[in-house]
C-alpha cells in the first residue's frame, strides 16, 4: 500500500507523521493541529495471472493453441488440461490437479462439456473466476442430459459405440462442430477427435462453482452442438456477464481466439 505524508510546517511535525505510519498500515496524514490522524486508501485486488483452459467432449486441448499464444504473450501463466473424458468424475480430478500446480488465484476457462467440469471444480479457492465458451453451465443436480432436453441441441449426428462411448460422424463434424474453420483443419479435429464416456453425459453437478465465483459466457452464435439459446438461458441463470460471437461456430475458441481471450483478461482483470 503507499503511504503518502502531506507536507509538514516544522521537521518535528514531519517526524510525528513518519512515525505514525511506521507504526500503522492506514496512511497517515497530519492535521492542522499537528497530529498525525489514519487515512484510509481502498486496496486494489491484483490481477489474476493464472489461467487454466480445459476443453469440451470430442476434442482435446490443442485447439487452445490460439488463446493460449495471446495469452502468453500478455505475462499470463497459461496451463491446459487434458481431460481423458472417461467420466466427469476423472475429469474434475485432472482439473483439480492443474490447479493445485498453481502458485496464486487462478481463473478457470470451460468450452462446451468443459463447462461442466469447470462447474464442478470450479469450487476450488484459488478459482476466482469462470470463463463458460459456448459451454454447458448445469445447477446442482443436473447433467448435460437434463440441459440438452430444456433446449436440444440442433444436432443428431452425435452416436454411441458399441462400448458405451459417443462420436460425432467424422462426415458431419465440419458442418456441426467447426463449420467456420477450414476444411482441413476441421477433417483433422473429425479424425482426431476424442471419443466421451456416454454416462458423462448422464452425470450430474453435485456442486455450482457459479454460485459464488464471478461467471463470463461467450455465445456461439451459430453453433449447431449446443443451441445458442440454451447458452444464453445457461449464462442469464448464472449472472454471467454475456459476449455474443454471432459468426462463429462451436469451435469459438480455434476460429476467435482474440475474442475468447478477451474475455479471459476481462475475468482475470475483475
Amino acid at each position: 500500500m503507499m503511504k503518502k505524508i502531506f507536507p509538514a510546517v516544522t521537521l518535528g511535525l514531519a517526524s510525528i507523521a513518519a512515525t505514525a505510519i511506521l507504526a500503522s498500515p492506514a496512511t497517515a496524514e497530519v492535521t492542522a493541529n499537528g497530529h498525525a490522524s489514519p487515512v484510509q486508501v481502498e486496496s486494489k485486488t491484483p490481477e489474476v495471472r493464472n489461467v487454466i483452459l480445459v476443453h469440451g467432449a470430442l476434442a482435446d486441448g490443442s485447439g487452445w493453441q490460439g488463446v493460449y499464444d495471446r495469452l502468453v504473450a500478455k505475462g499470463y501463466n497459461v496451463s491446459i488440461v487434458q481431460e481423458p473424458e472417461t467420466s466427469l468424475a476423472d475429469d474434475v480430478a485432472a482439473t483439480r490437479r492443474a490447479i493445485a500446480m498453481q502458485d496464486g488465484p487462478v481463473v478457470l476457462v470451460g468450452h462446451s462439456y468443459g463447462g461442466e467440469v469447470i462447474t464442478q471444480a470450479g469450487d476450488d479457492p484459488k478459482v476466482k473466476a469462470l470463463v463458460y465458451v459456448a459451454a454447458a453451465v448445469p445447477d446442482i443436480g443436473e447433467s448435460l442430459n437434463n440441459l440438452f432436453e430444456r433446449i436440444p441441441s440442433p444436432t443428431h449426428d452425435i452416436k454411441p459405440t458399441d462400448d458405451g462411448y459417443l462420436m460425432l460422424d467424422p462426415q458431419k463434424f465440419h458442418a456441426d462442430f467447426a463449420a467456420d474453420l477450414p476444411a482441413r483443419q476441421a477433417d483433422f479435429m473429425a479424425k482426431s477427435q476424442v471419443l466421451v464416456a456416454a454416462e458423462v453425459f448422464d452425470t450430474p453437478v453435485t456442486t455450482a462453482a457459479w454460485k459464488t465465483k464471478p461467471s463470463y459466457g461467450i455465445v456461439a452464435g451459430k453453433d449447431l452442438i449446443a443451441s445458442p439459446d440454451l447458452e444464453r438461458w445457461m449464462y442469464t441463470r448464472a449472472h454471467a456477464k454475456i459476449t455474443e460471437v454471432p459468426e462463429s461456430s462451436h469451435a469459438v475458441y480455434i476460429s476467435h481466439p482474440d475474442k475468447v481471450a478477451s474475455v479471459i483478461e476481462e475475468a482475470a482483470g475483475r
